[in-house]
């Protein structure tokens, strides 16, 4: 069978070709309906049909991707706070011979230690978190040379080395955590994967992360849903019933799914759209 992978947060999603209608770019245009399923996002009109639109991060990962990026672009705020308050602790140190009892170990510090476990498939955010070492390890290293020179009654040469520094290292790694929280919002270009049942109308809309690729894969290569909790999965009744099993390639794997066993909800039956310039219906 011929498959479409989609990214899903951290997770690879498989559709037969044969299920997907078009996809289409995420405006959030979407008709809001009361509903109790949190991943229910709203209605949008295809072509006259209402179509239902899920999101399918909050099904498999029990958060909207939305949510995952805007929480990861204010930790990184708060990281570059704290280095912010680093170096003017510091300062106060050199200047006012205060005590200084912040983190000196680059690796001990709270960003230091969330960036050697963080993980991303995000490849230019990956290159650019690269890039947040040397800066990083240079500027929690100026916390010894600087005190060391004030205990040596070098106090001058400690200040003039600390402008240097907050002109250079400090400044190349704010401009890191700006270039990091940019890349993650601007990445984020959700899309619609409209499915169908019949190949002509829609039946539910999917809400991804971004198309991957495209596979061919045959019936043996589809492995059981046992092993899917062996990647990362917590599989609820949900969203068990629209697993149809693991498919794995060398090192890479994604889950092949069913979007017909997510049902439209019944409110959709009264639902009338509103008529709009475009094509008549919203």
């Amino acid at each position: 069978m011929d498959l479409i992978n989609f990214r899903v947060g951290q997770k690879t999603i498989s559709l037969k070709i044969l299920d997907i209608l078009l996809t289409e770019r995420y405006e959030g245009d979407l008709t809001s309906l009361p509903n109790e399923n949190p991943s229910f996002l709203g209605v949008k009109d295809y072509m006259g049909t209402p179509t239902p639109i899920f999101d399918l991060g909050i099904i498999l990962n029990k958060k909207s991707s939305y949510d995952t990026n805007n929480a990861l672009v204010e930790l990184l705020k708060n990281r570059e706070d704290e280095h912010r308050q680093w170096l003017q602790a510091l300062e106060r140190s050199v200047v006012k011979g205060q005590d200084f009892d912040k983190a000196r170990d680059p690796k001990q510090c709270t960003f230091g230690q969330w960036l050697s476990n963080f993980k991303t498939e995000n490849e230019d955010l990956k290159a650019i978190l690269s890039r947040f070492e040397e800066p990083h390890n240079r500027l929690h290293a100026l916390a010894d040379k600087l005190l060391t020179l004030c205990e040596q009654d070098k106090k001058q040469q400690a200040i003039t080395m600390l402008e240097k520094e907050r002109a250079t290292t400090y400044i190349k790694l704010m401009r890191l955590f700006e270039s990091a929280r940019e890349q993650i919002s601007l990445d984020h270009k959700p899309i619609i994967v409209f499915t169908t049942q019949d190949g002509q109308k829609p039946h539910i809309g999917l809400l991804v992360d971004q198309v991957e690729d495209n596979i061919h894969c045959e019936e043996d290569e589809i492995k059981s849903l046992s092993e899917i909790t062996n990647i990362g999965f917590e599989i609820d009744p949900q969203t068990k019933k629209m697993m149809q099993g693991l498919i794995k390639r060398g090192n890479t794997h994604s889950v092949l799914i069913d979007p017909s066993s997510i049902f439209r909800p019944e409110h959709l039956q009264g639902y009338e759209p509103e008529e709009t310039e475009s094509y008549g219906l919203f």
